[in-house]
């Protein structure tokens, strides 16, 4: 066992890289920019470039030798005219739609486009891409825009004062884009990079001058500032002092329910069961929480509603977390176990006068844990992850709460520790179950 266990770990570490690589991909792709949404649209360049800098957000995307950079203002005149308003010969038309914008140069035009700060000497060089059409100058060096929509790229061996933009013909021009990147040496300094020793890094301690390994070091919040692993574990034990009851009252019940109405298919306590079950399911799970607030804790007052100060304040979402889904977990194992009621070795052990408790727990029970064990590996991952609902509702502080509130707040960073923590659970849960499956059934051979 303990080898099938190394080889599903070395197995796990490309599906891990996998789901690194996808969640990096997705936050990169649909988060837009965590820096401008944190400074907002009148965010000084050079504040902007700093923070982006501190989260790693210049370098580029997974390989390439240019950074990011704010020294000279990006300019996306599909959304807006940018620092082209105002001066001469410039024009901005919104093309008739949303995104569709462009910056028309009359002939003879310059736009100006000024350094934002003074670069240090060894800055380097500067690369800048821009997207035009019609004949375009860039301080002097002509573009190959000439006709129709081209992207171009000039090398800057140092920074200019400004960067001039002119229309030498006689015909007019237009710009959609213009951005400035900076050289980097090493290509593989990535975006991606950073996303990988965030959960493995070996490091130097500046006080000792030691290595030591470092993981899951997500960095700090966007938006507190605090060490993201600091919040992790502050909210871990709220989430687990709720989910954790949930979790094994509701499997009790439900298992002890199903193998009652396994047992007796068919009778009246079947139908009464399977109907209750049902009618469980389709209950709206906020239905079960606002009632719950209004009668038990508000009307009744009954139980705390709102807060975590003691045990009391976790009743009742715990019982509202278990009727919510008792359900679901009853028609499941209710299905399971009515599969192993119809086997051979069930009717030979009731023809041999086995009583009801050993036909249940000895032959149903012992022989339906496979799947009972693939649903509790299910589970297992959200357990971590708290609930957001009943924690948002109750203000219980724990990682469903703070999921909503980083979520709320744009806290892209907690958001992407709580994401990938929970995929690399799921995946240690997969292995923990390929593992319970060979102790639950001697027939399954690990190799």
């Amino acid at each position: 066992m303990l080898r099938y266990a190394c080889q599903r770990l070395l197995g796990a570490v490309p599906i891990l890289l996998g789901v690194l690589l996808v969640t990096f991909l997705l936050f990169h792709a649909g988060a837009g920019d965590p820096a401008a949404l944190m400074l907002g649209k009148n965010a000084a360049p050079r504040e902007l470039e700093e923070l982006r800098i501190q989260l790693r957000l210049d370098r580029p995307l997974l390989y390439g030798h240019w950074r990011r950079t704010e020294l000279y203002r990006a300019q996306d005149f599909r959304q807006t005219a940018g620092d082209a308003a105002g001066q001469p010969g410039c024009a901005w038309t919104t093309g008739g739609q949303a995104g569709a914008g462009t910056l028309e140069l009359a002939s003879g035009a310059v736009f100006r486009l000024p350094r934002g700060w003074d670069p240090p000497a060894t800055a380097g060089r500067y690369r800048v891409r821009l997207e035009g059409r019609g004949a375009l100058e860039l301080n002097g060096r002509p573009l190959p825009t000439a006709g129709h929509w081209q992207r171009a790229a000039v090398v800057l061996d140092a920074p200019p004062n400004e960067l001039r933009i002119t229309v030498p013909g006689p015909a007019t021009a237009d710009l959609r884009e213009l951005r400035v990147e900076r050289w980097q040496e090493n290509p593989w300094d990535s975006q991606f990079l950073a996303a990988l020793r965030e959960l493995v890094d070996w490091r130097r301690d500046p006080e000792t001058g030691r290595h030591h390994l470092v993981l899951f070091d997500f960095g700090r919040s966007l938006q507190t500032g605090e060490p993201i692993r600091a919040l992790l574990w502050d909210g871990l034990g709220p989430s687990l002092a709720l989910t954790l009851p949930i979790f094994i009252i509701e499997l009790i019940l439900a298992v002890a329910i199903a193998l009652i109405s396994a047992y007796w298919r068919d009778s009246w306590l079947d139908r009464g069961l399977v109907t209750l079950s049902v009618a469980l399911m389709s209950i709206s799970y906020l239905v079960y929480i606002l009632v719950g607030q209004y009668v038990l804790a508000y009307r009744w007052n009954l139980f705390p509603v709102w807060g975590w100060e003691s045990w009391r304040n976790l009743i009742l979402p715990v019982l509202v977390g278990v009727i919510s889904g008792l359900g679901g977990s009853v028609r499941f194992y209710r299905t399971v176990f009515l599969n192993e009621m119809y086997r051979d070795h069930v009717r030979t052990a009731r023809a041999k006068g086995c009583g009801p408790g050993r036909i249940l727990f000895r032959h149903v029970l012992a022989n339906a844990l496979v799947p009972i064990i693939t649903r509790v590996a299910v589970t297992l991952p959200f357990l971590y992850t708290g609930s957001l609902l009943l924690e948002s509702f109750f203000g219980i502080p724990g990682l469903g709460f703070a999921g909503i509130n980083a979520l709320a707040n744009a806290d892209l960073q907690l958001l992407k520790a709580l994401v990938l923590t929970g995929s690399f659970l799921f995946v240690a849960a997969n292995l923990l179950a390929d593992l319970a499956y060979a102790w639950a059934d001697p027939r399954v051979r690990l190799r």
